[in-house]
């Protein structure tokens, strides 16, 4: 069997068998396929696509490219929530202690940004001494000992993704449904989740810009995820706009502070409790009406936030700079940007937005390239707020001057104007289980 030969079909339209799928994995996780030939292969899975068994052949394939975990023996039921990617979206940082206050057990392999998106494991990095490379037994005794671990791909668990994950960051291969999807449920089941929550983006700041696209891609998730015995549902939520006002690493990090202490921008408040809700559901024979409220009281009366320490400082992070936020890495120079008009705020670009923030510094273009976990943008107005010329749209948050310039131009172009009044963008479009 050759690399070139398995790149070849899947360029000509072919479908791959579970043997070639696994040879290509397996090859390219010992370092005998190499980087360009594996880049083709992307190429030709995003432009050609896969069948519904090749992508379950996939994510197994990258399950079996290292050890799986057993969690039984730390607790009956371990529960996951996973993005498809947005822009400001920070929500794991809030879900993960919040669900875990509600006395479910949370265990999530993380990952970093993907092209204009941000990564949950950036954002964490912001906090001097976080530690985001926990090997197996570190994340078991974490799991048991505090209810709550966030790590990145570690050398044993889903080795595959995290090699694959990087590629595709800087090969425009990001998009692909199956690679997203095998990239997702590899990770999960490897990582030893009973029950996952996906929360499935969609719009401009997606890489699903549809609902359909969105639908599709949460069902086969679940498919996926139901196929191996996990309990699974997924969120289709709004990508529209940036949920929730910051964006960038250290300045969402501040937002979902803020919002573990009952405050925080009221989408994204309320984003969290959508997806927190859903992991509860996985768990719990209640209603999701009686569950909600229960959340809401863990938030605000400080329950969450006190676990949010907890796993910080389990995990290294300086709780100094957690509890005096404004400790965090802060940028050089701030700029504000201005209404050229009068109007109601009628859409706001996210994808534009992320754009600009990764130009700045807080994403990456390459995939060793280093982060600015001080840089970002931080929205003053959203869709259906009515803003006077010259008033503020935005902040930006820069170490350049050049690139502040840059983003300028470029977000002045994020903002869609109306002269009457507009509905605000659904939160959720649906949910699927």
């Amino acid at each position: 069997m050759r690399a070139v030969d398995i790149i070849a079909r899947k360029r000509d339209g072919q479908p791959l068998s579970d043997d070639e799928i696994s040879f290509f994995v397996d090859g390219f996780t010992r370092g005998t396929i190499p980087d360009y030939q594996v880049a083709a292969w992307l190429m030709a899975i995003l432009l050609r696509g896969m069948e519904h068994h090749e992508t379950v052949a996939l994510t197994m394939a990258i399950v079996h490219s290292g050890k799986q975990l057993d969690l039984h023996d730390v607790a009956p039921f371990v529960a996951d929530k996973h993005s498809t990617g947005g822009v400001g979206d920070k929500t794991t940082l809030v879900v993960g202690p919040l669900v875990a206050a509600a006395g479910v057990r949370v265990g999530k392999m993380s990952g970093r940004g993907l092209g204009f998106t941000g990564g949950t494991l950036d954002k964490l990095e912001s906090i001097p001494g976080y530690r985001a490379d926990l090997g197996t037994d570190e994340f078991r005794h974490q799991l048991a000992s505090v209810g709550l671990v966030v790590t990145g791909q570690s050398v044993d668990l889903a080795p595959a993704d995290g090699k694959l994950y990087a590629l595709r960051d800087v090969t425009a291969t990001v998009q692909s449904p199956p690679l997203i999807a095998s990239s997702i449920m590899g990770k999960k089941i490897a990582s030893g989740a009973d029950g996952i929550v996906l929360d499935v983006k969609v719009g401009n700041g997606a890489f699903m810009k549809t609902e359909q696209e969105a639908a599709d891609l949460a069902r086969l998730l679940v498919d996926i995820g139901r196929g191996v015995g996990r309990k699974v549902r997924a969120v289709i939520s709004d990508m529209s706009q940036p949920l929730g006002d910051a964006v960038g690493n250290a300045l969402e990090l501040k937002e979902a502070i803020d919002t573990l202490h009952g405050a925080g921008p009221s989408d994204f408040r309320q984003h969290c409790l959508t997806v927190a809700t859903q992991v509860l559901l996985l768990e719990r024979q209640e209603a999701a009406e009686t569950i909600t409220p229960e959340l809401e009281r863990l938030l605000d009366g400080g329950m969450a936030w006190e676990k949010f320490r907890q796993w910080i400082g389990a995990q290294g992070g300086d709780l100094g700079y957690v509890d005096e936020p404004g400790r965090l890495p802060s940028s050089r120079l701030t700029a504000p940007v201005l209404a050229s008009r009068s109007g109601y705020v009628s859409g706001v670009r996210a994808d534009v937005v992320g754009l600009a923030s990764m130009q700045l510094g807080g994403g990456r273009a390459e995939k060793d390239d280093a982060i600015d976990h001080s840089v970002g943008v931080v929205l003053s107005a959203k869709v259906t707020d009515w803003i006077e010329e010259g008033q503020p749209l935005l902040t930006i948050h820069a170490n350049s001057e050049a690139r502040l310039q840059e983003a300028a131009a470029r977000l002045a172009a994020a903002y869609v104007w109306s002269d009457t009044p507009v509905k605000p963008p659904r939160l959720t479009h649906q949910i699927m289980f």
